[in-house]
């Protein structure tokens, strides 16, 4: 019975929080000296940290950067409690605006061209269609489709390999293709 208090005496004063690949220990004051063991889920220990609290609560950060995403053991060990938390790391997702805009052209024949925008999350695309002899805009077009298009564009005056295409989404990323 009196394990079972200890233990929920610790548990009381400590918690275990993460953030994608960063853990937080806190300990709380009263806790006193303890040994913060991080272990991987089959039981090898990564990282041992022996703390005082004094005074104040402690934070003690740990970065998992270097290590995979998945399940992590906390371990706080008192000289007269211990606790285990089981705790998740997840990857941080990558921000729309730092992934390329996907975008993909190709020659049908010699007046027209195909292209394909995929992977938008929002709609808006300018397409400009320019003269690669020139550098000046020969046509321009604002397409509101969501998640995606294909469509193919013809010229009556210009060889479909004397222009190329740049697509801009609502996002500001850009991409120009040849032909």
């Amino acid at each position: 019975s009196f394990v079972a208090n200890a233990s929920e005496d610790l548990r009381a004063l400590s918690a275990v929080y993460s953030n994608y690949k960063k853990i937080n220990v806190t300990l709380n004051e009263g806790v006193g000296k303890a040994k913060i063991t991080i272990l991987s889920t089959d039981g090898k220990v990564l990282n041992n940290r022996n703390v005082r609290v004094k005074g104040e609560n402690l934070m003690v950060p740990y970065n998992m950067e270097n290590m995979p995403a998945g399940d992590y053991q906390v371990k706080i060990v008192t000289e007269e409690e211990e606790v285990t938390y089981t705790v998740e790391t997840s990857e941080k997702p990558t921000p729309d605006s730092a992934l390329p805009l996907m975008a993909s052209g190709k020659l049908i024949d010699n007046n027209t061209v195909s292209l394909s925008v995929f992977g938008l999350n929002e709609p808006g695309v300018e397409v400009e269609i320019i003269s690669s002899e020139s550098g000046k805009v020969i046509y321009t077009e604002q397409i509101s489709q969501e998640e995606g298009f294909k469509k193919d564009y013809s010229f009556s005056k210009f060889n479909a390999k004397d222009i190329h295409v740049r697509v801009t989404d609502s996002k500001g990323r850009s991409k120009t293709l040849y032909f």
